[in-house]
């Protein structure tokens, strides 16, 4: 409509029955329009509400690991336990100590530092690990930052193996 008198705009609004809303105050002049400020707030909240119910929520996974556990089946929890903060979520570790297992605590903690150091590429330490009676917990949250630097890097390739030769027989 152009420059219009505020009054004239406030007239204008009240026969369409509608509202005189100010979009950009800080304008020369300020910038108004005649809408339904009621129907627009409607819309606003609709929206709103979509892209919460879109976006993911974050769950914390448990990971249940003893003093004395095996190098290859530590290996395949912090794959698992990858493979969920790549997702999104987060993980406990939780280290149960039995019997005379408490008086060598310093190798549990050793192993949970060592889950740390290994999955730092993907993860942050949330909370740092802790004793709390017999078990020890720590939760690692995933670290958006560091996965993208670690996307971004090309991928070492595993050497392959020579092909055997024809003329040597196979054993």
């Amino acid at each position: 409509m152009g420059v219009v008198d505020v009054e004239e705009a406030k007239r204008l609004a009240k026969d369409a029955g509608l509202d005189l809303v100010e979009v950009a105050p800080k304008g020369e002049p300020p910038v108004c329009k005649i809408m339904d400020y009621g129907k627009w707030k409607y819309a606003q909240k609709k929206k709103e509400q979509k892209a919460r119910s879109h976006a993911k929520q974050s769950e914390l996974k448990g990971m249940r690991l003893r003093p004395k556990i095996d190098i290859h089946d530590l290996g395949i929890k912090m794959s698992k336990a990858r493979e969920f903060l790549e997702d999104g979520d987060k993980v406990q570790f939780t280290m149960l100590f039995r019997g005379r297992e408490m008086a060598h605590r310093n190798l549990g903690l050793a192993s949970m530092r060592r889950i740390c150091d290994d999955l730092s590429d993907v993860a942050k330490v949330e909370s740092e690990p802790k004793m709390m009676g017999r078990r020890a917990t720590m939760v690692l949250a995933p670290d958006k930052t560091a996965a993208a630097k670690s996307a971004n890097k090309p991928a070492n390739k595993p050497a392959e193996k020579p092909a055997p030769k024809e003329d040597t027989p196979a054993a």
